[in-house]
């Protein structure tokens, strides 16, 4: 019965006194709903926006709170572009305390993280409806720069990876997992000393690294390439190459590469991988291997038959495969979000993973998978040291990273300087 005199209150007494004040119509409908925040639960930097909303609120129903406890609601302040862009106000929840505020283009708002183990925080909220009105238009973001591979042949393939994954048979049963699955997950992909080289260089205190947003839709750092020492550089360099471009259509069947087979190929009997070193003896000084990796097919010594970057299309006429990509940065607090203009398409992602040392899933971090319109997860990535990460989408899948909680801290008692973990994030598009 209070339940319901609560409900009659705010859509008859409240919803009257609260037309009057904000000089807003609201119409009968209002949305209620109790929820229930604790220990590292975070609702992220959203706008409230959908039709008819015009009023949202909260009434807390908590014990006696403080700011160190978290939850508090977070105010944004936002661009020319209506793009959220800091907190200018934050206010802690307190017992029988009603908040509200008009739902509009810029009402961007969170709840922050709940850093209390022994309290919850409860909440009756909800929207007041009204007559729409008229949005902006969403401002769509521009992408990742994409460009064609860049030509290495197959020697900088032997020089950064384990040579397992450089042997023939063992790409073609790579292959057969990736097509059934359409995501694998390749171990100990780099060789150790190089993994380790990386490693020492990320924690190099010359790197920038530089915030990227909007709070909408993501919070992370990403590495400025200048600024990177050599090893990164090259590291970079060698997820741009030619060489991995073909190695990778080899792991995935895909046509990353003018000589990776078609589908026509196969129905034609000839769908084997392509040997891209350009022919199928080994390599005497590897003995781990009994041929060549999936690389550049050509020799340095004949560059004329090495299509160019800047041309755009491959020998067979075709648009040519290319890859956007970036070094990220993930601590406390870092999360990606699935949004309204988020592209979709049919893609090749990657992710490599460093500096991953006992990270628990707990903690968040990993690349959730689902599909449009779905809450259910397809595809759970954890990060995972010196693995390397492929999964094929259509563009009917969106992904996100889950919010990385107060419980990452604890990492601190084991690694006093490793606050998080790196990844490279790469995406191929045939």
């Amino acid at each position: 019965p209070r339940v319901c005199l609560h409900r009659h209150a705010l859509c008859e007494e409240f919803r009257v006194w609260l037309s009057a004040v904000t000089q807003i119509e609201l119409e009968p409908t209002v949305d209620i709903s109790c929820a229930k925040y604790e220990y590292t639960d975070v609702l992220l930097c959203h706008d409230d926006e959908l039709e008819g909303r015009r009023i949202a609120f909260i009434l807390y129903l908590v014990p006696p709170w403080e700011e160190s406890d978290g939850g508090t609601l977070d105010l944004y302040s936002t661009d020319e572009h209506f793009q959220p862009q800091q907190i200018v106000k934050s206010l802690v929840p307190s017992w029988n305390t009603l908040v509200f505020f008009e739902v509009s283009p810029v009402s961007f708002h969170q709840a922050r993280s709940f850093l209390s183990e022994e309290k919850c925080r409860l909440s009756v909220s909800g929207w007041f409806h009204g007559p729409s009105i008229v949005r902006p238009a969403r401002r769509m973001e521009a992408p990742l720069l994409r460009s064609p591979h860049i030509p290495y042949d197959h020697e900088i393939l032997y020089e950064w990876i384990n040579l397992v994954y450089l042997d023939m048979d063992s790409q073609a049963q790579i292959q057969e997992e990736f097509e059934e699955r359409s995501e694998i997950l390749l171990k100990d992909f780099l060789k150790k000393e190089k993994y380790q080289l990386l490693c020492e260089a990320l924690e190099n205190k010359d790197v920038q690294w530089s915030r990227r947003g909007p709070a909408n839709k993501r919070l992370y750092e990403t590495a400025e390439e200048d600024s990177l020492p050599d090893i990164l550089k090259k590291f970079l360099q060698f997820l741009r190459s030619e060489a991995l471009f073909l190695l990778l259509s080899n792991f995935t069947g895909l046509k990353l590469h003018f000589l990776a087979p078609s589908d026509e190929d196969e129905d034609a009997g000839e769908g084997r991988a392509a040997d891209t070193a350009g022919h199928s003896s080994p390599k005497p000084e590897q003995e781990e291997t009994d041929h060549h990796a999936d690389s550049n097919p050509h020799q340095p010594d004949q560059p004329d038959n090495i299509p160019e970057a800047q041309d755009g299309e491959t020998q067979n006429g075709s648009g040519a495969p290319v890859c956007a990509g970036e070094l990220r940065r993930w601590t406390h607090g870092h999360y990606t979000l699935v949004h309204d203009t988020q592209a979709t398409e049919f893609a090749l992602d990657l992710l490599f993973f460093c500096g991953c040392e006992d990270w628990d899933p707990e903690y968040g971090g990993f690349t959730s998978y689902i599909a449009k319109g779905e809450d259910e997860e397809l595809l759970t990535v954890n990060p995972e040291d010196n693995c390397l990460a492929l999964v094929y989408r259509d563009n009917e899948t969106m992904k996100f990273v889950k919010y990385i909680n107060h419980r990452s801290l604890a990492r601190l008692k084991k690694h006093a300087n490793r606050t998080g973990f790196w990844d490279f994030s790469f995406v191929y598009y045939e």
